[in-house]
């Protein structure tokens, strides 16, 4: 990072977001840097999005698949390269940047140009940090949930600062450079995160389908994702191993009967490794019903919908709650003495099971989902209890190794995103001087 120092006389802007700023800027209201511009759109030109990271750029450029189209393309209006777009109801999660792009949007975006002397670069850095210290999100009226209304009406007189332009040039161009850097640095660890995975995910396979013993004499599985298997091991639909509850269908009347209050768990609830406890919603049932679905310590978790290569990857209740009941949408999973919940577990997040429900599960608009009868009928290899607990605890000791790893890589990339973060707010706000930084 090049080092840079603060101005030498600062004073007070009355603004509380920006502080103190330098004595030689001024404060302005937005609409006096900025001309709105609704143009009518070209039909021919492809849609362009103003994502929450920053980018405005053709929705194409970023993917093709996962949107809502609308049947008419009623208001659209059009963008032009360097336009400075506000997306009124994503601009307080940072919807907001310059467009690199020539089309056509919705009319929920604000679309201006600059005036001379003001840098649109400049200005979507500072309208960002705004909208991520929540600014925005105190000013604009909420209308759906994690959005606002923030319309031109309101944006054209948010106060912003004034830095002569020379100095909003060197802005820009000393937060590109450094940001460049801090997110170069950031791809490299989220690099090494994506392989410590794939060495996680290989090593768990090898062993939940070869076994331990690299000199054991294998057989054909019979399962075309499986391949071949230890000889000693049985292939089995896991549905000769385990027993499978139902849980508590939402939206019962049970008005006229005496109930209890449980807390239950929901698909939200249930991750892929864990049991995520923030938020444990509470049901009303007959206790004869809520004994059908209540949880045991032991049971392992699955989800029947979801992302499709997510689909049925469990977890193990360890009873942190109880009594607690689940859902229909959650499968309860109880092994017998015939397999170990953690080497199933396991054995659904290897390469085998992925292909098994990847290629079975129901895709709909948003979500895939599975059933109890693909479920049970997953044929694994199986080996023998003993060998279980060995492969068990094998996968613990080197999954704890690389998940360690990962660990330090994320908290790495947590320190650089703060560090990027924490420059581009220093030097918008002018608490930091940069222009011999870009000398």
């Amino acid at each position: 990072m090049t080092p840079v120092g603060q101005y030498s006389d600062y004073k007070t802007s009355g603004i509380d977001w920006l502080g103190d700023i330098p004595t030689h800027w001024d404060t302005i209201k937005l609409k006096n840097g900025f001309d709105l511009h609704k143009r009518p759109a070209v039909k021919s030109a492809g849609i362009v999005t103003a994502f929450r990271d920053g980018q405005v750029t053709l929705r194409s450029n970023r993917r093709i698949d996962g949107y809502t189209e609308g049947d008419k393309q009623i208001g659209y209006q059009t963008i032009h390269p360097g336009d400075l777009v506000i997306h009124a109801m994503d601009a307080f999660a940072g919807a907001i940047g310059v467009s690199d792009s020539f089309g056509q949007s919705t009319p929920v975006y604000s679309v201006c140009t600059p005036k001379s002397g003001f840098n649109s670069y400049f200005y979507a850095r500072a309208l960002r940090h705004i909208a991520l210290t929540g600014y925005i999100t105190s000013l604009a009226k909420g209308v759906r949930e994690r959005s606002t209304d923030f319309r031109w009406a309101d944006a054209k007189e948010l106060p912003v600062p004034r830095p002569p332009l020379e100095e909003q040039d060197s802005i820009v161009a000393y937060l590109d450079r450094e940001t460049a850097q801090i997110d170069e640095l950031v791809t490299k660890q989220e690099r090494l995160i994506e392989l410590l995975a794939e060495k996680r995910q290989a090593i768990i396979t090898h062993a939940v389908t070869k076994g331990l013993d690299p000199a054991a004499p294998t057989k054909p599985s019979g399962v075309p994702w499986q391949g071949p298997v230890p000889e000693h091991w049985t292939v089995q639909p896991l549905k000769n191993l385990i027993r499978m509850q139902t849980g508590v269908t939402l939206g019962k009347d049970f008005s006229e009967l005496e109930t209890e209050t449980y807390p239950y768990l929901r698909v939200a609830n249930v991750q892929i490794g864990y049991v995520d406890l923030n938020e444990v919603k509470e049901i009303d049932l007959p206790k004869d019903v809520a004994t059908t679905s209540m949880l045991r310590a032991g049971d392992v978790l699955m989800t029947e919908g979801g992302d499709r290569d997510k689909l049925a990857r469990g977890c193990i209740w360890e009873a942190p709650i109880a009594p607690c009941v689940h859902q229909n949408h959650i499968f309860a999973v109880r092994t017998g003495n015939q397999l170990l919940n953690k080497f199933l577990v396991l054995a659904l997040d290897a390469d085998p099971a992925r292909a098994y429900f990847y290629l079975t599960g129901k895709q709909s608009t948003n979500l895939a989902s599975t059933n109890s009868t693909t479920v049970k009928n997953f044929r694994f290899g199986v080996p023998p209890m003993v060998e279980q607990h060995r492969i068990v605890d094998h996968l613990g000791r080197k999954t704890r190794l690389i998940d360690d790893l990962m660990d330090k890589a994320n908290a790495v990339i947590s320190t650089l995103k703060e560090r990027r973060s924490a420059l581009i707010s220093a030097a918008v706000t002018g608490k930091i001087d940069v222009r011999e930084g870009v000398a």
